[in-house]
């Protein structure tokens, strides 16, 4: 039996209305950067201060922080998703699984979140690491400043002169978003758009 044009022309027009997963992801990525473009102009100042916080949803004043806070906020306010407790949790039940880079012998609720070889640690541990090519908007990329100095960024939806994207976070101006991260190597790439 041949389509006919009324057939063709209906699903024609319900296909765009179709949802498809790429514009979802398009969408959630959007959300991420809009949360973290949020903090430029009130996160001023970089902070690294050791700070008591509740459990769950504990953050620094909003004012100050470090390259992970820019993240850890975009997560809760885009997604209600709360690094702080999903890494302490996975922590303690796999703490060997961790770095050891501080001496610790058990975890500590109110820091480790805050650490970026952590964070780096639970995106792997739960599927999220990408190759780092074909970089996207919304993508987290870690790298090391001076060759060994953990940071972190949510790569922005603007691009610089040069054609590479930029990124959003703390390098220790305050919430920024520019193109620097790229100077920086070991860069590692992390999809990770909750539901």
């Amino acid at each position: 039996m041949e389509p006919t044009r009324r057939t063709c022309l209906t699903g024609l027009f319900a296909f765009p209305l179709l949802p498809s997963i790429a514009s979802r992801s398009e969408t959630k990525a959007a959300s991420l950067i809009v949360h973290a473009r949020t903090q430029i102009g009130v996160t001023t100042s970089y902070d690294p201060a050791y700070v008591a916080l509740d459990y769950p949803g504990g953050d620094v004043p909003r004012d100050r922080g470090v390259c992970i806070d820019v993240v850890i906020r975009a997560y809760r306010e885009a997604f209600g998703f709360d690094f702080q407790e999903h890494v302490h949790k996975d922590m303690s039940a796999n703490f060997s699984a961790y770095p050891k880079r501080w001496g610790l012998t058990r975890t500590d609720r109110n820091i480790d979140h805050r650490r970026v070889p952590n964070v780096e640690t639970w995106l792997t541990r739960h599927g999220h690491e990408v190759p780092a090519s074909n970089w996207q908007p919304g993508d987290i990329i870690t790298c090391r400043v001076g060759g060994s100095l953990p940071h972190i960024g949510i790569l922005s939806s603007r691009k610089d002169r040069q054609g590479r994207w930029k990124a959003i976070h703390n390098i220790g101006l305050g919430t920024l978003e520019d193109s620097r991260i790229w100077a920086y190597g070991d860069q590692r790439r992390f999809r990770f758009l909750p539901s």
